[in-house]
Formats: structure tokens, C-alpha cells, sequence
């Protein structure tokens, strides 16, 4: 793994997973996530990664929203923007690759296997739910996978990689890493990779520190110094994993996509928040928090002059 010369703080804005019923500090219009991602960027998050909704939560593909986002928040900042290519998994690939390909941005994350990603639980925590479509939606990871074939992962790093997009690749488990390297040997991944360590979701690797510490010995096996490392965890491990990140050398992610939580038994209020919490932890383990610029001469990007989403500010 490459050390941090200084950490990158990533925040994951909204999401796909959580549901309005369940906090309403959850960001949902574009505007909201504009505001949210602005504050975020703000506190010090050097790089936002986003997905879309519709106003009442459901999750949506729709470029022309995605695009009204990216432009407010390039308007007023220099941070870099991450595109999921994930979207949710009741999305078709065409969906979920819609707005990636449409905006061509410096980063888009990149799932590296397809996998069980359960998150039906939601439904026995909820006792009142806002909207109808909540509850069949959550029900419904249960018993359909997240699908992302090898095809569909090659076909992503050729197509978004010739705009000059870079990924995020986000492991749950350790085949991913095994996943990764196929497509590095192949020449379509290219270094210096940024393995985001993904723990805590059912049905990939579950929340245990010795799994993060396995994660980068793998890594470290497979691609060197060729990487850097990132890692979160969902729900109640969010700043726990984080911290553990930046203590072994690598970069952390926060956001209400991965925890509605700012501590026990308290909701974050905004993405923010949780970004001011893990830089003051990262602070005090006498690390530097990385700027929009230092993000992209780490993780060798095209700027955002290069993209689609309009020019920084």
C-alpha cells in the first residue's frame, strides 16, 4: 500500500440503501444533496461521491438530475467528484452506468463482484414508513443479488476508462481483490488503484478489524505499492473503521450513504458532522487532511476541466 502522505476524507452523500423513514436528515432532492455534498466539502471532504433521488427517496439513474447536482457543487468548489456506476440493485446496468457515461467525471465507483447485498433489515427496525415504496424496496434485496459480471466490469473500465475516468473499487470481500487483479493483468485497470475495503454489508465481509488488517495484507500480496487504501464500514463501525484506515496509512469514508449515526444512539444531522468527527480523529493521529488538489495528484485524475460535469470553480 502507498502511505497517505495525507488522507483523503471521502464522503458518500445519500446513497441507495438507506430510506427516508429512517432518518430525516437524509438528503433526497438534488438540492438537499447539493447542500449536504457543499458542507461536506467544506468540513473537508476532498472528494464526494454521490448518487441521486427522486424528492420522496427512491433512488434514481436519471443523468439530467445527477447533472444539476454536479454542476452546483463544481459552481462553488474544486472538490472531486465520484459517480457511482452501483446505483441500486433494482437497477439494469444501462440504468446504472447512465449517468457515469453521461458526465464523464474524474472518478466512478466501481463494485468488483456480484454478490448478496442484503439490506431487507431495515424493515424490522422501521415502525412508521414514509412512503410506500420503501418497504418492498428494502424487502426486496432478500432475495435478488447485486449483480456485476465480469462482462459488465470490463465493459465499464474500457468505455468510462477512454474518457479518462478513474475508479474507486469498491471490495466487499477478499475475491474482489483476486477480481481486481485479473483486470489489472489485463491492462484495464491501471495503477496507482484506490481499493475502497467495504465491511459490514451482509453478504460480503463482515465488520471485524482482523478482516480490514487481512484486506491490506492481500492487497499488499496482489498489487504492491500500486495502491492506496480506503475503508468504511456500515452502520455503528463507520468511525471505528475509519480510524483503523488511517492509522494503518490508508484514506477513510463517511457519509449517510454508509451511517445515518454520528455516535450511539445519535442521528447525524448532516453529512458534515460526520466529516468533522473523523477529521479530528485523523488530526489527532498527527495526520494532514488532503485537499481537492493533493486527492488528484495522488490518484493521478484528468481535473475537472476534463469532465463532463462543467469546470471548477
Amino acid at each position: 500500500m502507498r502511505k497517505a502522505e495525507n488522507v483523503i476524507i471521502t464522503t458518500a452523500v445519500t446513497g441507495s440503501v438507506n430510506v427516508p423513514s429512517q432518518s430525516p436528515h437524509l438528503p433526497l432532492s438534488a438540492q438537499q444533496v447539493t447542500e449536504s455534498a457543499l458542507e461536506a466539502i467544506e468540513a473537508g471532504s476532498a472528494i464526494v461521491h454521490l448518487h441521486a433521488r427522486q424528492p420522496d427517496g427512491q433512488p434514481t439513474a436519471d443523468p439530467e438530475v445527477f447533472e444539476q447536482i454536479v454542476q452546483r457543487i463544481t459552481a462553488h468548489t474544486d472538490a472531486v467528484i465520484n459517480i457511482t456506476t452501483g446505483g441500486a440493485s433494482s437497477m439494469t446496468m444501462e440504468e446504472r452506468l447512465a449517468a457515469a457515461m453521461h458526465l464523464q467525471p474524474e472518478l466512478a465507483s466501481m463494485n468488483m463482484g456480484t454478490m448478496n447485498f442484503v439490506y431487507s433489515g431495515i424493515a424490522d427496525k422501521v415502525t412508521a414508513w414514509t412512503h410506500d415504496w420503501e418497504k418492498p424496496y428494502v424487502l426486496n434485496t432478500y432475495s435478488h443479488p447485486f449483480v456485476n459480471t465480469f462482462d459488465s466490469i470490463e465493459y465499464t473500465l474500457r468505455t468510462l476508462g477512454e474518457s479518462g475516468t478513474r475508479f474507486e473499487y469498491e471490495c466487499y470481500d477478499i475475491g474482489h481483490l483476486y477480481s481486481l487483479a485479473h483486470f489489472v493483468e489485463a491492462g484495464l485497470a491501471r495503477p496507482p488503484l484506490l481499493i475502497q475495503g467495504v465491511f459490514g454489508i451482509l453478504g460480503g465481509i463482515g465488520a471485524d478489524h482482523a478482516n480490514l488488517e487481512h484486506m491490506v495484507r492481500v492487497a499488499d500480496k496482489l498489487f504492491g505499492d500500486d495502491y492506496y487504501f480506503s475503508a468504511f464500514a456500515g452502520g455503528r463501525d463507520q468511525m471505528q473503521f475509519g480510524t483503523h484506515s488511517a492509522w494503518l496509512g490508508g484514506h477513510v469514508r463517511v457519509g449517510l450513504e454508509d451511517s445515518l449515526w454520528l455516535g450511539k444512539g445519535r442521528l447525524a444531522r448532516s453529512n458534515a458532522e460526520q466529516v468533522r468527527k473523523i477529521r479530528a480523529v485523523v488530526e489527532d493521529l498527527g495526520k494532514e487532511i488532503a485537499t481537492p488538489a493533493e486527492a488528484r495528484a495522488m490518484l493521478a485524475l484528468k481535473g475537472a476541466a476534463s469532465t463532463g460535469g462543467g469546470t471548477a470553480a
